[in-house]
């Protein structure tokens, strides 16, 4: 079983949906973790967002990086620009380290409906990714 860790700023919202998705197309290929470099609670809107999509996530947690030092990982994927240029160090051996800069939609200003959009927009380019990442690395 593979180990992989999604990296990005707060573990509120990208890393959250890329989790919930590694972890369905995964299945028992891989444990998945997800952590920031900083801790901002799980975004509201992403939680929502995902289960229109029937993804679950509302029992995951923030967590900082360092709650995983001790984590041998195989991959590290870091999803947004700022966690890939300040990311700490991680101590595992052979981590395969890859970066997909996602736009972050907790961002995004405008109507009630410009942001729903955006998050699903989010949330649609992440499932992507995510699926073809296992089917290629997994």
């Amino acid at each position: 079983m593979k180990n992989i860790l999604v990296l990005c700023t707060g573990n509120s919202c990208r890393s959250q949906m890329a989790h919930g998705y590694l972890k369905k197309f995964a299945g028992e290929k891989a444990q998945i973790y997800s952590a920031g470099i900083e801790t901002h609670g799980l975004n509201p809107k992403a939680v929502k967002t995902m289960q229109e999509d029937g993804i679950d996530i509302s029992a995951h947690t923030s967590n900082n990086v360092d709650e995983y030092s001790d984590i041998d990982f195989d991959f590290i994927i870091t999803v947004c620009a700022h966690a890939y240029e300040n990311c700490p160090y991680i101590p595992s051996k052979n981590a395969e380290r890859l970066h997909q800069n996602f736009e972050d939609p907790s961002k995004v200003a405008g109507s009630p409906e410009e942001i729903e959009n955006a998050f699903r927009e989010a949330r649609n380019t992440i499932k992507n990714w995510c699926g073809e990442f296992v089917e290629n690395k997994l």
